[in-house]
Parts: structure tokens; C-alpha cells; sequence
């Protein structure tokens, strides 16, 4: 592919067209370094909420005297919306400009936010964590627009790093301060806390950011792509949310699955036919680009599906508070935050390929090191672990964000920057999914005879099964009233059998990990990783 040139369609005060070129940044606007912190700040509270809220959530329950189902929504209702709109978000950004929707997502999401806060029932609050996805959707696709069309190629490396940086320390981070927050303040607070960083983004986002287009940006909408989509998205990640609740074995389940693959069909065939379509399919002509969506997806499945279990492990099977959790995974957070740009120069210097194979394999041994934890394990084996984990997922939240994004036209860098998040998301969603049925599977096959080889009276199949859902999170089915001797058995076994679905859960997620090292070779530099670069200065 050619590279294509970029407009400036900002001027020095910003109402104005600029000259074209690097001489045009005057002052800080359009800076890349600080247009890379104005978008960390934006990218901070998305990433912030996906982790925070968990936190938050039986204290929201009890006060807004909610359901089970109802609370699970807090969390997939934001992810629903966020993986659905993604793409399109991007092709917006794409559209009318970067600089626009970024804008629009920082303040409509600081306004979801304090609704949030604001609420009195359930329903307002999931009603509001959709508008928070689907604002959060505007803001991911557009920093990364703004990060490829404001540095310069030798630069871009380490900006991507930082960008992933800041996701991952934000991402690990949540439970931390939503600890802190709900433990001292109360649950509204998780939310209110969006609304001062919403507004510093917006006032930063007006002062600092330019707004770049490419030559040749889309000038109209492919409505039925979008609705194509965004349907099948909905019916997979749907899929992917309920199919704990609803057995793979339900009909309902596969329903939905099959719903959505005949939905992305369809989707192919028009994008072939109509004149702009919403993603070029010629885009994965491009191998790496299409390896670099696989492997985020790959990555996705092993982080976020190893880590859901991880959290109950800490919690449940150790008797760690949330915050205290939360510490343990610093080592995690420290290395990624650490990693990631080194990362970025190890890439710039070398190229993706062996960064990216050398980080799944780091990530594959650390899941592998996570199946081998105890009841007993110490916090300096954990530490090990983790900080391994951390170690191998930088150079693959860098690589992969590069190889996506480098290899689409500067014309399509929103729409890229979607399919990268969106991939993430549905690995995330298909990782919890799988993962939770390989827990749920091994639990359900080992709870009944660890139960009787310890010596507890045999359950009738209705409270084996009751005991089983609560072991799958490793918390022991203790009946009010059990004496001291036989609760410890019983605490005993639930937290041997938690332990070894988590133990296989791992491995799967190891495995997971290698086939992704084969995909990372697949890889290579962004062939268009400079048609949008260089417009400011350094």
C-alpha cells in the first residue's frame, strides 16, 4: 500500500487550517508527548472502569437491594457495549476527525459517570453503564489515532508503549483503588472519581490536540455494515457472557453463536459490494495485520481468562481483602509499567516479531507457573508469577497495537485501533467463557469424590450442585451452624478442588499462549507505520 499524507485541519488557535508539515505545531499544541498524555488520560478512565466497578459491586447490591443477575449486569452491559461499538467508533473518528470524538467520549463519559453516582436503582445504573461503554468506545480507537498521526515513526514505538502502559497499570490497578474507595468512602465514589479526570481530559483534549485527516477519509457511512456488525458482535459476546449461565450444551446458547457467525457472512459479502465499506476486507490481506488481530485475541484469552480466576484464588482460598489482593498483583502492574516502554524501543530497534514470540512465551510459562500455586503457596512464589506475566504481556500490548495500526492506510487508523481494542475484548469475554467452562467442568467432576474421600456425608445431586457453583470461586459451602472440625473439611476440600480446575484452567491458558508464539512470527513492521507521521515536533 501507498502512504497517504494527512491534513491538518487545525490550525494554531485551533478554527483554522494549518499548514501542512512538522514546522506547523506551535507551542504545545499538537505536541506529541503531550498529546500522548492528554489521550493516557482519557484511556486511563475506560480501562480504569473495567476492573474498578468489580470492586464496587456487592456493596452496590446491597444498598440498591439488587439481584445476583442484576449486579453481574454492572459489568456486562459496559462490556457489551464497549466490544459492540468499537469499530464503528473508530470509523467515526475515522470520519469526522480523532481530535472530535475524543472529545465527545471524554465528557459523555464523565457524564455517565456522575449518573452513575446520581443513581437510585439498578436499572439506572446498568442504563448508564452502556452509555459509559459506548463513550469509552468513542475515546480507545480515537487516542490511538491521534498517537499515529501526531508521532513520527522512530517515535511511535514508544508512544505505543506508554499508551500500553498506562491500559495495563489501569487495568490492574482497579481493584486497588476501588478497594480503597468503597472500603472509605462509599460505592458512588468509584464513579464520581471519572468525573474531575473526564473534565481535565476534555480542557486538556481542547488545548492540546490537533485534529489530523487523512487525504483520502471516508466521506460517507455504511449504515447496514454498521448494523451488520454490530449485531453480530452483540450476538457473540452475548453468547460468550451467558454461556456459563446457560450451559455450552443449551441450545440457546449456540443459537446465538450461529446467529452471529451467519451475521458476519452476510457482513463479508456486503462489505465486497458497497463503495466505502466500514472495513476494507482487503485490510487482512495484510498477514501481519490479521496475525496481530489473532494474536490480541490469543493474548486476551490467556491474561483475562487467567487472571478472572487468579482474583477468587487470592480472595477466596487465601482470605485477602480486595485491596490487599490488589497488592499482590502489583508485581504485575510494576511490570508491564516497567515493560511496556522498553517494549516500545526493544520494537523500534528489532521490529515486533521476536518481542512479541519472546512475550507469549514469558506469558505461557508464567500461566504455567500459576497452575503449579497451592493452598499454601507464599507471596514470594506469586510475586514470581506475576511479575513474569506482567514481563510477557508489555511487548504484546505494544507489538500488537503497532502491527495493527501500522499495517491500515492512515485513512483507516480508527477503524484499526477498533479492531484492536474489539479484539481484546471478544479474547477477554472468550477467555472468561472457555476458561470458566474448563473450571466449572474439572469442579463439577472432582467435588463429589473429594468430598467423599474426606470423609463428609455424600450430597444429594441438587446440593452437590449448589456446592459446586460456590467452589468454582473457591469459597467453601459451609452451612450456617457446622461445627469448627467439619467446616475446616469442608473448607479443605472446596479449596483442593478450586485449585485444581484453577490448575487446569492455567494450563489451558498456557497452552493458549504457545499457539500465539507461533501466530507472533506471523508478524512484522507496520508497512504504513509513517504515512501519518511526523506532523508535530519533538
Amino acid at each position: 500500500m501507498t502512504s497517504q499524507t494527512t491534513i491538518d485541519k487545525t490550525g494554531p488557535e485551533g478554527d483554522a487550517p494549518g499548514p501542512s508539515g512538522p514546522a506547523r505545531s506551535a507551542g504545545l499544541r499538537g505536541h506529541p508527548w503531550v498529546t500522548l498524555v492528554t489521550v493516557a488520560v482519557g484511556v486511563m478512565m475506560v480501562a480504569l472502569d473495567g476492573t474498578i466497578v468489580a470492586i464496587a459491586n456487592p456493596a452496590i447490591q446491597d444498598d440498591l437491594d439488587a439481584s445476583l443477575a442484576d449486579v453481574q449486569w454492572i459489568t456486562n452491559s459496559y462490556f457489551l457495549a464497549l466490544a459492540v461499538a468499537l469499530i464503528t467508533a473508530g470509523k467515526l473518528g475515522d470520519r469526522f476527525g480523532h481530535r472530535q470524538t475524543f472529545l465527545i467520549g471524554a465528557a459523555g463519559f464523565a457524564v455517565a459517570s456522575g449518573a452513575i453516582g446520581l443513581s437510585s436503582s439498578i436499572v439506572m445504573v446498568v442504563v448508564f453503564r452502556v452509555f459509559q461503554g459506548l463513550f469509552g468506545a468513542l475515546l480507545m480507537p480515537a487516542a490511538l489515532g491521534l498517537l499515529r498521526a501526531t508521532f513520527p515513526a522512530e517515535k511511535l514505538n514508544m508512544a505505543i508503549g506508554i499508551w500500553g502502559m498506562v491500559i495495563g497499570a489501569s487495568t490492574a490497578g482497579g481493584p486497588i483503588l476501588g478497594g480503597v474507595l468503597v472500603e472509605h468512602v462509599n460505592w458512588q465514589s468509584v464513579f464520581f472519581i471519572n468525573v474531575p479526570v473526564g473534565i481535565l481530559a476534555l480542557v486538556l483534549g481542547v488545548l492540546i490536540l490537533r485534529d489530523h485527516r487523512a487525504e483520502n477519509a471516508p466521506r460517507s457511512f455504511d449504515v447496514l455494515g454498521i448494523l451488520l456488525l454490530s449485531a453480530s458482535m452483540f450476538c457473540l459476546v452475548w453468547a460468550l457472557i451467558k454461556a456459563p449461565g446457560w450451559g455450552w450444551g443449551d441450545g440457546t446458547t449456540w443459537l446465538f453463536i450461529a446467529a452471529s457467525v451467519i451475521g458476519f457472512v452476510l457482513f463479508a459479502l456486503w462489505e465486497n459490494k458497497v463503495r466505502e465499506p466500514l472495513i476494507p476486507l482487503a485490510l487482512f490481506r495484510s498477514v501481519p495485520l490479521s496475525a496481530g488481530v489473532v494474536l490480541m485475541v490469543l493474548m486476551a484469552i490467556a491474561f483475562m481468562g487467567g487472571l478472572f480466576f487468579v482474583t477468587f484464588y487470592l480472595q477466596n482460598v487465601h482470605g485477602l481483602s480486595p485491596v490487599d489482593a490488589g497488592l499482590h498483583l502489583l508485581p504485575l502492574t510494576g511490570m508491564m509499567i516497567v515493560g511496556s516502554p522498553l517494549a516500545g524501543v526493544a520494537i523500534t530497534k528489532v521490529g515486533p516479531r521476536v518481542p512479541l514470540a519472546a512475550g507469549m512465551v514469558f506469558t505461557a510459562l508464567a500461566m504455567y507457573g500459576i497452575s503449579t500455586l497451592e493452598t499454601d503457596t507464599g507471596s514470594a512464589v506469586m510475586s514470581l508469577w506475576f511479575a513474569l506475566l506482567g514481563l510477557g504481556l508489555a511487548p504484546v500490548m505494544v507489538g500488537a497495537t503497532e502491527v495493527i495500526v501500522g499495517n491500515a492506510p492512515i485513512e483507516l487508523s480508527g477503524v484499526a485501533g477498533g479492531l484492536q481494542q474489539a479484539a481484546m475484548q471478544i479474547g477477554g469475554s472468550l477467555g472468561t467463557a472457555v476458561l470458566g467452562a474448563v473450571m466449572a467442568s474439572k469442579v463439577d467432576r472432582d467435588l463429589g469424590g473429594n468430598w467423599t474421600a474426606a470423609g463428609l456425608p455424600e450430597l444429594p445431586p441438587d446440593q452437590l450442585h449448589q456446592a459446586s457453583e460456590a467452589v468454582r470461586v473457591g469459597v467453601p459451602p459451609v452451612p450456617e451452624g457446622t461445627p469448627p472440625e467439619i467446616a475446616a473439611k469442608i473448607a479443605g476440600v472446596a479449596h483442593e478442588t478450586f485449585i485444581s480446575g484453577m490448575s487446569l484452567a492455567s494450563l489451558v491458558a498456557s497452552g493458549v499462549a504457545v499457539v500465539a508464539v507461533l501466530v507472533a512470527l506471523l508478524t512484522k513492521r507496520g508497512a504504513n507505520a509513517e504515512a501519518g507521521s511526523g506532523v508535530g515536533h519533538i
